[in-house]
C-alpha cells in the first residue's frame, strides 16, 4: 500500500507480524528486515531475565518496528522510547505509535546517541535494544541514500561510541539485546566489554544449513560476570531453500521461542 508522505519522500504502510500492526516507512531508506524482526523477537526470548516493569530504550529506532513489536508483546512495560537522529524517520514512528494504539507507553525522539546525557539521566533504562550501523568507516560500497548510510554505516556513530551510550543508559544489572554483522562479532565483545557490560548469551543466525553465519544476536549485562551461553543457531532457511519454522515464528505474536 502506498501513503506518498510527500513527492520527495514517498512512504509505504506496510504489515507487521502478521498484519498485527501497521507501520509506515520510507520506500527509499531505512526499512525494516529480517534482522530487525529477529532483535525484536531476541529481546522477547529472554526478557523475563529483566526485572517486572522495565523501562526499554530502542536505540537507532527509525520508524519504531522493534519498539511497536516490544509494546503489542508484553502491555506490562510501562514506558518505551525509541531515539533516531533522522528527525523525518522519528515523525514517522510517533504517527505509527499513534495508528496502532500505542501512543500512551511508547514514544520517540529526535536524538544523537553520542549526546545520551543532554537527552537522559543516568542509568534511566532496565533495557537497551539497537540494531547497529553493520559497517566500519571505509569498509564496502556507501549505501544509495543519506538516510541509508546513516543506519547502516559507522557514518554518525561509531560502534564505540554505541557501546558507551549503553554503559550511560542501563542501570546496574540492565540488559541490552543487539543484532549485529557476525564477522564483527569479536570487536563488538570487545566493545562491550569495555564498558563493564558482559555479553551472557549469543546466537548465530544463519542463511541456511551449511552456510556461515551472517548475524549474531547478543544479550549483554551491565555489570555481570564473565560467562555466556552460546545458544543453538537460528537457521532461515532449511535445506530445501523454505523458511524454517523457528524463523516464521519470530512474526508472530509470541516470537521466537526460547533458549535453555
Amino acid at each position: 500500500m502506498s501513503a506518498p508522505e510527500n513527492a520527495a519522500h514517498p512512504v509505504s504502510r506496510d504489515e507487521l507480524l502478521m498484519g498485527s500492526l501497521s507501520l509506515d516507512q520510507p520506500e527509499k531508506g531505512p526499512r525494516v528486515n529480517a534482522d530487525t524482526i529477529l532483535l525484536a523477537s531476541y529481546v522477547r526470548n529472554t526478557f523475563s531475565g529483566a526485572r517486572g516493569g522495565s523501562d526499554v530504550l530502542e536505540i537507532g529506532c527509525a520508524t519504531g518496528a522493534v519498539s511497536l513489536i516490544l509494546a503489542y508483546r508484553f502491555p506490562e512495560i510501562p514506558r518505551i522510547v525509541g531515539v533516531d537522529i533522522q528527525g523525518r524517520l522519528v515523525q514517522l514512528a510517533a504517527a505509527n505509535a499513534v495508528r496502532n494504539g500505542f501512543a500512551d507507553r511508547v514514544s520517540f525522539i529526535e536524538a544523537d546517541v553520542r549526546a545520551a546525557r543532554s537527552s537522559f539521566p543516568a542509568q534511566s533504562f532496565d533495557v537497551v535494544a539497537a540494531n547497529p550501523p553493520y559497517k566500519s568507516p571505509g569498509r564496502g560500497r556507501l549505501s544509495a541514500t543519506h538516510s541509508e548510510r546513516l543506519a547502516r554505516q559507522e557514518v554518525s556513530c561509531t560502534l564505540e561510541e554505541i557501546a558507551a551510550a549503553c554503559r550511560y543508559l542501563l542501570r546496574n544489572r540492565g540488559r541490552l539485546y543487539l543484532v549485529f554483522k557476525a564477522e564483527r562479532v569479536c570487536e563488538l565483545f570487545v566493545r562491550l566489554s569495555e564498558q563493564g557490560i558482559e555479553p551472557k548469551r549469543v546466537r548465530w543466525v544463519h542463511p541456511l544449513p551449511g552456510r556461515k553465519a551472517s548475524v549474531v544476536l547478543v544479550e549483554g549485562l551491565r555489570g555481570g560476570r564473565p560467562g555466556m551461553i552460546v545458544e543453538p543457531p537460528l537457521f532461515i532457511h532449511d535445506a530445501t531453500g523454505g523458511y524454517t519454522e523457528e524463523f516464521l515464528s519470530a512474526y508472530t505474536k509470541e516470537g521466537l521461542p526460547c533458549c535453555v
